[in-house]
């Protein structure tokens, strides 16, 4: 069995918001969840409260994206800023790296034992302690992009899930839309035989050397693993309140993927909020603006998507 520990520092950091005296200050703590030898490390933000609150578990996306919403090649601190939203209308929040992320990286598993169920696994425990913590009413997940996914598996144990630009589909045929949108045939004939044998769970021995970056060997366990799961079914599963969140400005994730989503199961809530991207903030600009937005930590994030996040909480 599974051992799990909280450790939470006694230095606190406190923060408000001079601008709005109605805010409510809140507190920043590191925490750090043991899992038999392993250690997963995160931050707990929580307002200045004396009743109880509720808490949110926010997911982060895929690739080396960290609880802030960063990665070594861009900073926007969109995570960040969402943590900090929540706290100032009273909704504490843990955020935190995945495996072999950030602070998180001596807990990597190698490439070829990684699996996607390691991610939900690891969300659940986190789920279970911030369940053992009084100090909260409810425990509500907040799952961001590929984090959405990991959210829906692992949300049978919380009180409320809301997904924010997550993939409708399963990841197998979002990799070959993307494949199919550089228009080569060639490109097609070479990976959609390689992409159908992973989604049936079998591995295969020989890849082009040039499609070694999707499909080598040792990255074989987890893409099956990974391929196994609709979100559209997942989120069928889920009994209790769900939000989706979407932005038509995202050029990862279309409206389309919310609308499915949001169809699949008779508890969702839809928000599409105008001119909103993949992180959240709103870009008036072209695709450059867009992208460049990613690098920019100073651009605040939607309002209309977080005052519908608090009050779908809070309610």
């Amino acid at each position: 069995m599974k051992k799990i520990f909280l450790i939470v520092s006694i230095l606190f950091l406190s923060f408000v918001n001079a601008q709005d005296k109605s805010a409510v200050t809140f507190k920043e703590s590191p925490i750090i969840l043991k899992i038999n030898t392993d250690q997963l490390f995160g931050t707990l933000t929580t307002p200045d409260l004396t009743k109880k609150y509720p808490v949110a578990l926010i997911i982060a996306g895929s690739g080396p994206t960290d609880r802030n919403g960063n990665n070594p090649m861009m900073k926007n601190n969109s995570l960040k800023m969402l943590a900090e939203v929540l706290a100032k209308n009273g909704i504490a929040s843990l955020r935190y790296d995945k495996r072999g992320i950030g602070e998180s990286k001596a807990s990597a598993i190698s490439e070829q034992s990684l699996v996607f169920e390691n991610y939900t696994e690891d969300a659940k425990s986190w789920i279970n302690l911030l369940k053992q913590d009084k100090r909260f009413s409810e425990v509500v997940i907040i799952g961001h992009s590929e984090g959405s996914l990991i959210g829906m598996i692992a949300g049978a144990k919380a009180n409320k899930f809301i997904s924010i630009a997550g993939p409708g589909e399963s990841a197998d045929k979002l990799i070959k839309t993307q494949i199919e949108s550089k228009a080569n045939k060639q490109l097609n004939d070479l990976t959609f035989p390689i992409i159908d044998s992973l989604k049936s769970g079998n591995k295969v021995k020989k890849v082009d050397p040039m499609l070694n970056a999707l499909f080598r060997p040792s990255i074989q366990p987890y893409l099956i693993s990974w391929f196994k799961y609709n979100p559209q079914a997942e989120i069928k599963k889920l009994n209790v309140p769900i939000l989706i969140v979407q932005g038509n400005n995202d050029l990862q994730v279309t409206v389309k993927d919310a609308e499915t989503l949001s169809q699949s199961n008779k508890n969702a809530e839809l928000l599409i909020v105008d001119k909103m991207n993949h992180i959240m903030k709103i870009v008036e600009g072209d695709k450059q603006a867009n992208l460049e937005s990613y690098n920019n930590e100073s651009l605040p994030l939607s309002e209309i998507m977080t005052t519908k996040i608090v009050s779908f909480i809070k309610k």
